[in-house]
């Protein structure tokens, strides 16, 4: 049974009269006789009774009639999801990130606006370090993802800048130089402070395979300024920076969209250093993917973030 077969019997069975269907469809009476003819004898069943003034429906061709319907109906649904899908409104995407790039708000905006947007894309979200979200991209387990700095640059993705950001120092509520100066702890960070003032603090990094981009350049800084960090700890993620400072175990500094995290026991400060340490926000994908929901993805992202950078959002 082809679909042109189920098209000839429907174009029947709703004229009911076979030469005005033959019109219909543009061909000629005899053949359009001999393909009913087929399909009752390829169905086992008499689908149409000839009647002086044309044709009715049998038993038998009312329940074809309902099933052929029900066919090019559902033909329909899948013509217009490939339609969907081609221009990139519908499938499944994975998309992964990492905790500090999550802390952005242009993260979730992102992600309320594709749901907004184009509520047929089913996406499948993760957080992990930035290694880890390269690593995943390369191996197709991720489409898109949100990181800071990009840990090396694989051959076959693509990394493009969205916004930058200061870095601010996170120190815990007790610290000596909140004390020293007098200031509140949660006082707003107008107040600046050097990273030199930090020489003799411990600091909580993440661990270099993590992040080698921003722990390798917070390094930099800190040499030019005399001195090696001394390292408390080291995290597989920036959010466990931040509970080991309020816990009293260092220092660190973080992207200045995670100021405010954890309040009740993390203090943030300007750095004097700002224009020397800059946290990126990056959008990576690979080059050649062939899934149109992803390129929607990527054109979505840059919209949103082009409109952070003329409202002089960084």
């Amino acid at each position: 049974m082809e679909l042109r077969h189920l098209r000839y019997f429907l174009a029947v069975a709703e004229t009911g009269h076979i030469t005005r269907a033959a019109e219909q469809l543009g061909i000629q009476q005899p053949p359009l006789s001999q393909q009913l003819k087929a399909l009752e004898t390829e169905l086992g069943v008499i689908l149409f009774e000839r009647q002086p003034r044309g044709v009715a429906l049998t038993a038998a061709g009312r329940a074809l009639r309902t099933d052929a319907l029900d066919i090019f109906a559902r033909l329909d649904q899948t013509r217009q999801r490939m339609q969907r899908m081609a221009r990139g409104e519908e499938g499944m995407l994975s998309v992964g990130f990492t905790s500090s790039a999550a802390a952005h708000k242009l993260t979730p905006e992102v992600l309320r606006a594709c749901r907004r947007r184009f509520p047929g894309i089913a996406l499948k979200l993760s957080e992990n370090n930035a290694a880890e979200v390269i690593e995943q991209l390369t191996a197709g387990t991720l489409d898109v993802a949100l990181l800071r700095a990009p840990v090396g640059r694989p051959e076959g993705l693509r990394f493009e800048l969205l916004l930058e950001e200061e870095m601010v120092i996170a120190l815990p509520l007790d610290h000596p130089l909140l004390r020293k100066r007098g200031a509140p702890a949660h006082a707003a960070a107008q107040e600046t402070i050097s990273l030199r003032a930090l020489a003799g603090d411990a600091f909580i990094l993440v661990r270099r395979p993590g992040a080698p981009g921003m722990y390798g350049d917070l390094l930099k800084v800190c040499e030019r300024l005399g001195f090696t960090p001394r390292v408390g700890a080291e995290v597989e993620r920036m959010l466990s920076n931040l509970n080991l400072v309020a816990a009293g175990a260092g220092v660190t500094v973080v992207p200045a969209s995670m100021a405010g995290l954890n309040p009740h026991g993390v203090a943030y400060r300007r750095m004097e250093e700002a224009d020397q340490l800059r946290a990126p926000l990056t959008l990576a994908y690979r080059e050649r993917d062939d899934n149109p929901a992803c390129a929607a993805l990527v054109a979505l992202t840059h919209r949103i973030a082009a409109r952070h950078r003329r409202q002089g959002d960084r």
